[in-house]
């Protein structure tokens, strides 16, 4: 009979969850130093389609964020993770060996199909053990710690591009994913009880679904979460080219990138201290009222300095841009999800699903627009960051 582990420190219960949903993010971010270098191995002409290595893998997420919430709530959360981070390893596996480009976003798609459950599980464990501020701050401090993964993970990549070809970085990412499993494995117990699984079936799964498409509350912050990650992911498909291109910055991309994750480190901390005084709504609403007038006066600053400003000025831009993104991005989730804890796991891939499948939209599509300039990019946070606040000041307020 196998030996149950049993309930961790609140401590290491964050570390792993940061752990197991930092796998996306270093699947991305360690992966930007190598993209001109992909490209170039697997004979890409145009440059902008690099971007593809990054946009593909948020888009096989989204195919895969519905399937797990549900095997979640049915069968228990471990197991839904071990499926998926199998899922992962195999298309990391693909993307190693792969002679084109082709199989290379093949490749990437199984990853992203595969860390979909990272997410979406993850997420599903964490209602399990907390509800409403409690989450809010956990949530909060989880980001916090997971955003130390992005803020390295480039400069692990371009340290690994000094000894070894992009393919060190497929390596990199198998072994991450493998130690995430055994500790999950080793360490922590299920948190979704028996008598609380829901048996799978299409009318559970569908009654799910709809439950959370109809709810007042949680599908319009599901579309506020999807349009700003969206603005998000268009930097991401960009930085590459804007920082190592335009700004020439060779080899420190990778120091600028990981100062600009530290921003959202930073916010994520200080928002799992502000949830617990005043209310995530409010707390949303400033962030985006900040974050849309700051894009729009450095549009037009920009504008003047014909779409290539000062790199300093432009980094104090996104600093602050990035500050209310990490205001944003757990509170939008939890105020999502938070309504709907019966359901948490369904609810949470539905959220997840929408949510995302909007943002690859909206990222390829800002990122696809790059012209050598950062005018699109600017002008794609000032866009989004208007039609969320119109979005959010919509919402139905919720009892205190």
């Amino acid at each position: 009979m196998s030996v149950q582990p049993s309930s961790i420190s609140s401590k290491e219960f964050i570390a792993l969850m940061a752990m197991i949903m930092s796998l996306m993010a270093l699947a991305i971010d360690a992966m930007l130093p190598a993209l001109g270098a992909i490209g170039s191995s697997l004979n890409v002409m145009n440059p902008n389609d690099n971007q593809l290595v990054i946009s593909s893998i948020f888009l096989g997420m989204s195919m895969g964020l519905m399937l797990y919430g549900p095997i979640s709530d049915s069968f228990g959360r471990k197991k839904a993770i071990y499926l998926g981070v199998s899922i992962f390893l195999v298309g990391d596996l693909i993307s190693l060996f792969a002679q084109d480009f082709s199989l290379m976003i093949l490749g990437r798609l199984l990853q992203g199909f595969g860390a979909a459950a990272c997410r979406v599980v993850s997420i599903a464990m964490i209602r399990d053990k907390f509800s409403g501020k409690e989450m809010a701050s956990v949530m909060s401090l989880i980001m916090m710690t997971f955003i130390m993964v992005p803020a390295l993970a480039p400069s692990v990549g371009q340290s690994i591009l000094l000894f070894a070809p992009w393919q060190g970085i497929f390596v990199l990412l198998f072994v991450f994913a493998l130690c995430s499993l055994l500790w999950l494995h080793l360490r922590q117990s299920e948190t979704l009880a028996p008598e609380n699984r829901i048996p799978f079936s299409y009318n559970n799964v569908k009654s799910g679904v709809l439950e959370t498409l109809k709810h007042p509350v949680s599908l319009p912050y599901t579309l506020a979460g999807g349009i700003m990650f969206g603005s998000f992911i268009g930097y991401l498909s960009s930085a590459q080219q804007i920082f190592q291109v335009q700004y020439q910055t060779g080899e420190l991309f990778a120091l600028y990138f990981g100062v600009l994750a530290l921003a959202l480190g930073l916010a994520s901390f200080a928002n799992s201290k502000l949830v617990m005084h005043f209310a995530m709504e409010k707390l949303c609403t400033i962030a985006l009222s900040v974050l849309s007038l700051l894009s729009l006066v450095f549009y037009i600053y920009a504008q003047a300095q014909q779409g290539q400003p000062p790199l300093l000025a432009f980094m104090i831009y996104l600093g602050l841009t990035f500050f209310c993104f990490g205001i944003l991005f757990g509170n939008f989730n939890t105020l999502a999800v938070h309504p709907l804890g019966h359901i948490a796991g369904v609810a949470n891939s539905v959220i997840s699903t929408v949510s995302t499948f909007m943002s690859v939209l909206i990222g390829a599509m800002i990122g696809q627009l790059y012209d050598g300039t950062v005018l699109p990019l600017i002008l794609g946070f000032a866009g989004c960051g208007i039609f969320t606040l119109v979005i959010v000041l919509r919402i139905p307020k919720q009892p205190a």
